[in-house]
């Protein structure tokens, strides 16, 4: 069984195609969310109904309806979800330092030298 998305959970890809389609836009339809990933994917209107369903219980987006369309807003912006993840990348691979990340970041080829497993 699958748990519920916390608020503090990186969205999975698909779903963070949609919110940086909706990121362009501003608020839109599923319809414009389908056309601005289309230049990347195909993906049914249905899909893209259930993306956005996952991502409002996950708290990242909002909808409401003016007319016979549902109008999607996102809830969180870029910068948040950009600190998010960077949080995530720092607590999984660099125990959760900032200057460990920037070393690596100037130095990747050495930290990699460092760390390899020798072959059998």
């Amino acid at each position: 069984m699958r748990r519920p998305a916390a608020k503090h959970d990186l969205p999975p890809p698909l779903e963070l195609a949609c919110l940086r389609a909706l990121w362009q836009l501003g608020e839109g339809t599923v319809h414009d969310v389908r056309r601005v990933l289309s230049k990347e994917r195909v993906l049914a209107y249905t899909t893209v109904m259930t993306l956005w369903d996952r991502l409002e219980k996950r708290g990242c987006a909002s909808r409401r309806k003016p007319g016979r369309s549902f109008l999607y807003r996102p809830k969180i912006n870029r910068d948040t979800m950009r600190d998010r993840a960077l949080k995530q990348l720092l607590a999984g691979f660099f125990d959760g330092s900032a200057d460990a990340l920037l070393a690596y970041l100037r130095h990747p080829r050495s930290h990699a030298a460092k760390h390899a497993t020798p072959e059998k």
